[in-house]
């Protein structure tokens, strides 16, 4: 069984609905107001170098 994690960022009003799940060599990423159109893998090595490049183009708040 896959668990899905939501991300903090999502809410309830639609806006930046994403989850992750960790697989054995994996994570994979899924949009929570959709599980069913399907679900992006991107090896753990990948995803890290996403969620870096992510922080790193973060607008300030």
């Amino acid at each position: 069984m896959t668990t899905w994690r939501k991300s903090s960022h999502s809410d309830e009003t639609g806006g930046q609905c994403v989850e992750v799940a960790a697989l054995p060599r994996a994570i994979a990423i899924r949009d929570s107001k959709s599980p069913a159109a399907g679900r992006l893998e991107l090896p753990r090595h990948s995803f890290a170098a996403l969620l870096a490049h992510l922080r790193r183009e973060r607008p300030s708040d």
